[in-house]
Parts: C-alpha cells; structure tokens; sequence
C-alpha cells in the first residue's frame, strides 16, 4: 500500500517537473518576443527622429554620464537644441 502511495506521488513529481520545464521554456520564448518588439519600437523611434550614427552615439554617450540632466544634440544646420530629462519620466 505504502509503496502505491510513493510510487504515485513519484509519478505527481516528475508530471510537475515536466509541466515547469514547459512553462519555463515558454516563458523565455515570450521574453524573447517581447525583446524583439521593444527592440523594434526603439529601431523605429531613433529613425523617426532622423539623426546621424555619430549624432546618435553621442545622445547615448551623454545618457550614460551620471547626473546627466540635460543632453545636446546637434542637428543638421549644427543648431544646438537642448533636451532636459526629468528622473521620474524614468523610474
């Protein structure tokens, strides 16, 4: 009798084991197609803003600087045009 109820809740165990692994293989399926997409609107938000590589480098060199509270970015007419970045629009 005893050996029923191990044997069964062997069986309960590797059931669950099996059901975890798929789940977790569809979670990371998931957070992979939700990269993808973030990754896509990014693509498309930079390009919509119609700045060069090195105009773009430099936005994201002046982001990484601590305390950065506002960033230049030169456009075409090398006007200068300032951004301010409020924290909390962030966090």
């Amino acid at each position: 009798m005893e050996n029923q109820k191990t044997q069964k809740l062997v069986a309960e165990i590797e059931k669950t084991k099996a059901k975890i692994s798929e789940l977790q293989t569809k979670l990371r399926n998931m957070e992979r197609q939700k990269t993808v997409l973030e990754n896509e609107q990014i693509i498309a938000l930079v390009r919509s803003e119609r700045i060069s590589d090195s105009e773009l480098a430099k936005l994201m060199h002046s982001l990484r600087k601590p305390n950065a509270d506002t960033v230049a970015v030169h456009n075409d007419t090398d006007m200068e045009e300032s951004i301010d970045y409020d924290e909390d629009d962030y966090t």
